[in-house]
């Protein structure tokens, strides 16, 4: 019976536990792991991004790049199964940042990467540049942070 709970309690909290990065607290860039389907995790996110009213501006299709220049470039693809980044933005926070200071416009567009390796059929991967700002940008960098771990934390469920 214990075998039992102890089953339940871990098939319950797996998903909640794939909701935090696996990458250290101060690393540059936060990565999300999960054992799911590319194409379902990339709805979701797609979803959980234009859901709170943001426009997706680009797509970018960084494995179909990798894969289309290989030969002209002699660079193959021996990473990425699929890899892209959507770009998008949140006026609110691109005018609390610029607010904190004028050159923060460059942390825009807000980006969220999606991908599968080659070598790990079967996980997906998001990630997200941690945000660094310049003046007094404490306020703007957490609700920036908080705005990419919901989106993140829809898109893993």
């Amino acid at each position: 019976m214990r075998r039992i709970n102890l089953l339940l309690i871990l098939l319950l909290a797996g998903p909640a536990l794939a909701q935090d990065p696996i990458t250290p607290a101060d690393a540059p860039i936060a990565v999300y792991q999960v054992q799911d389907e590319y194409d379902a995790i990339r709805s979701n996110l797609e979803l959980a991004i234009t859901g709170r009213g943001m426009l997706i501006s680009s797509t970018l299709h960084i494995s179909d790049m990798f894969n289309r220049t290989a030969a002209d470039t002699g660079l193959t693809n021996t990473l990425y199964d699929k890899a892209e980044a959507f770009e998008f933005c949140n006026l609110k926070l691109s005018w609390q940042m610029s607010d904190a200071h004028p050159a923060n416009l460059s942390i825009c567009p807000l980006t969220i990467g999606i991908y599968t390796l080659q070598e790990r059929p079967g996980e997906v991967f998001l990630s997200y540049r941690r945000p660094l700002m310049l003046g007094e940008s404490a306020a703007a960098e957490q609700a920036l942070t908080e705005l990419y771990r919901g989106i993140i934390k829809e898109a893993l469920e």
